[in-house]
């Protein structure tokens, strides 16, 4: 793990951007602490860091004031990173599925995500190795947001996540439901009942399928961008009760 630039938010938020390997990513650190934060892995759509950077500054900043630190990586093909042709081939046949307004394949769905969570766990694995031998970091871990396919993948394979928050926007191929069911952890699982883009009924089914003992789901009218503020209030909450 590579720093290649640190610079203290006007909050004292220390923020550091690296690299591993290949992979782009940014940690932040609360400004004071006196033991090792837990940490959270920010999930993200595949727009890219840079594109995204508003939104996860955003939340590594509340993180941050509840006494966590938080850390996020580019996705596989996003961002400066190299060009991933088979996903691109899966994105341009998404954009023409919505544009003439026909239903969304399965097969799109498949080509678009499975590969995906093949190549991102390994390397949210990679980061968080390295993120936890770093001394201001000391777990125990959350993983927060993005798209929920990977955070399901995650939390089956990864015993270091100990409780994880999911956003329920974005589209789930049909094998993750089988998945969905090893999950354990406890969930905190968002969802904006007028999501355009996502199918409600879908994301029900893929809660009623997740296999935790303690799964809560708060469903708050408005569209996808639509998030209220105390909707951040409620699941830093939740992190608190089992990170802290």
């Amino acid at each position: 793990m590579h720093v290649t630039s640190e610079q203290r938010l006007d909050d004292g938020v220390l923020e550091r951007e690296f690299t591993l390997g290949e992979i782009p990513g940014i940690l932040w650190t609360p400004a004071s602490a006196s033991a090792p934060a837990p940490l959270i892995l920010l999930g993200h759509p595949p727009l890219g860091l840079r594109q995204m950077y508003p939104r996860l500054v955003a939340r590594a900043r509340h993180a941050a004031a509840e006494g966590f630190a938080t850390a996020t990586i580019e996705l596989p093909g996003s961002g400066d990173r190299p060009r991933w042709p088979a996903a691109e081939q899966a994105r341009a046949d998404l954009r023409r599925a919505i544009e003439a307004g026909e239903p969304v394949s399965d097969e799109i769905v498949d080509a678009l995500i499975l590969p995906l969570i093949e190549k991102a766990v390994p390397e949210w694995q990679a980061a968080l190795d390295a993120l936890l031998s770093l001394p201001e970091i000391g777990g125990p871990v959350g993983y927060s947001g993005g798209l929920i396919s990977i955070g399901i993948r995650l939390s089956v394979v990864e015993p270091r996540i100990v409780a994880a928050g999911f956003f329920a926007g974005s589209f789930v191929p049909r094998a993750m439901f089988e998945e969905a069911r090893q999950v354990t952890v406890p969930l905190h699982v968002l969802l904006q009942w007028d999501d355009e883009g996502n199918d409600r009924q879908a994301a029900l089914d893929l809660f009623d399928a997740f296999g935790s003992r303690e799964k809560s789901l708060h469903a708050n009218m408005g569209g996808h961008t639509g998030v209220p503020q105390f909707a951040a209030e409620a699941a830093a909450r939740f992190f608190s009760r089992h990170l802290k």
